[in-house]
């Protein structure tokens, strides 16, 4: 069974708390504090399997959770870091949050493997805490909360070419000839309930990826029938070939069938409708004295406008082979990068940046510092890493979105100033 939409829970693993604890060894009559640190909470981590070409799974299971990590101990006895959770989901597969239907990572290209959601830190033990006037501190921290989102995942099948048209059209046909793709051929007003992906082996080229898209019919973009479930499929498509019935053996006009799938796509995604096309003039082995003109109307209609038309018989083969050169060439002169969807939600800025916590952005003449501190900065440093690169790029996007880097340029602040952020300072530059 092909699954390509699922929605889950997911929730990373709590920080395990500090423990409070202290020395009690005979002939040390004033053991000094000992409570071990908590583990850290397991990630949450979305990898991609080349074996998989469906989102089943998450079908039959909804919920996942990473492990919490322990607590800390006695003896300076460090908790166990909590287990991570790992998601295998198909190459192609885009993660969004569930509610706003914001992309937050699309699993393509270089995204292999990545940590969704981070388990929170584990607390210090009481021994972190002690001082020359306190010596025998009775508290330590806890660990950090764990991270939960609501997710609905999306498989958008990568392929270089995309195959629309009517149903029964002849796109099954089609497909089976020209790769080893072996799609269910029927007639039915949904000939193809799944896309079926192909490859394209052409001497003399490097061959393409080739996807068969179920049936559109008029309405798809607005969710009438399968169209608009399977719609979202030819989004990453460089070419479209438009598969039309020129023998009308249905009784339809194949160029009024041509203007409404392409109102259809154009309604979907714009950016789709103007991807370059290649009209495929199909069933010419059906073409009868009645319907001859019907190849001319669409000729005559479409090449004016600069799309070319090639009659083809998907049954006899003929045609096909000059069509799909032309396709080989035309994907020449394209970007050879897959299409990945840009991240427009971040986890941790939803986390910070919609919190009420205060914040304070100040200028310190004595210093000559800019300070910022607050309960909602303390809380965001705790949950960064800023020695890697995607946190130092969600610390630099969290400054921004919360209004930081606006105040500060309202206080005066030029580049090459200095910003105290609790134990950081940083030089700024716009």
């Amino acid at each position: 069974m092909f699954v390509d939409r699922a929605r889950i829970y997911v929730r990373s693993g709590k920080g395990g708390d500090g423990h409070i604890s202290f020395r009690r060894e005979k002939y040390v009559p004033a053991g000094g504090p000992d409570g071990g640190d908590g583990g850290r909470g397991g990630d949450v981590i979305i990898e991609v399997d080349e074996g998989l070409n469906t989102l089943i799974d998450y079908r039959n299971v909804r919920k996942y959770k990473a492990q919490d990590g322990e607590p800390g101990g006695k003896k300076n006895c460090r908790g166990k870091d909590g287990k991570d959770i790992v998601l295998k989901v198909p190459q192609g597969t885009v993660i969004k949050e569930a509610e706003s239907g914001r992309v937050i990572v699309d699993m393509s290209g270089e995204n292999r493997r990545v940590v969704l959601l981070e388990g929170g830190r584990g607390g210090n033990g009481n021994q972190h805490y002690a001082t020359s006037t306190m010596q025998a501190p009775k508290y330590a921290q806890p660990g950090k909360p764990a991270k939960e989102l609501e997710l609905l995942l999306e498989l958008k099948v990568i392929a270089d070419v995309g195959l629309v048209g009517f149903p029964n059209v002849g796109k099954s046909t089609f497909l089976s000839r020209v790769t080893n793709a072996r799609p269910k051929i029927a007639n039915y007003p949904f000939t193809t309930l799944n896309p079926h992906l192909g490859v394209v082996d052409l001497e003399g080229t490097g061959g393409f990826v080739i996807a068969d898209i179920p049936g559109l019919i008029e309405g798809a973009s607005e969710g009438v029938g399968l169209g608009h479930e399977f719609l979202r499929h030819i989004e990453r498509t460089k070419v479209i070939i438009h598969i039309v019935d020129v023998a009308a053996t249905e009784g339809r006009d194949p160029v009024k069938d041509i203007y409404a799938i392409n109102r259809e796509l154009e309604a979907y995604n714009p950016d789709i409708a103007k991807r370059p096309q290649v009209i495929a003039a199909n069933k010419t082995d059906a073409l009868s004295e009645e319907t001859m003109n019907l190849l001319e109307q669409v000729k005559k209609e479409f090449e004016a406008k600069g799309i070319p038309v090639f009659p083809i018989s998907a049954v006899s083969g003929q045609g096909v082979k000059e069509l799909l050169y032309h396709v080989a060439d035309m994907l020449k002169d394209l970007d050879e990068e897959v299409t990945v969807f840009e991240q427009e939600f971040f986890p941790e800025i939803e986390a910070f940046g919609n919190s009420d916590e205060p914040y304070s952005v100040t200028y310190d003449s004595k210093e000559d510092e800019y300070i910022v501190e607050g309960p909602r900065i303390e809380k965001m440093l705790g949950y960064t890493n800023l020695e890697s690169e995607k946190g130092f790029k969600f610390f630099q996007k969290f400054l921004n979105d919360t209004g930081i880097l606006k105040e500060l340029e309202q206080l005066g602040i030029q580049d090459g100033d200095t910003v105290r952020i609790y134990g950081l300072k940083f030089d700024y530059y716009k």
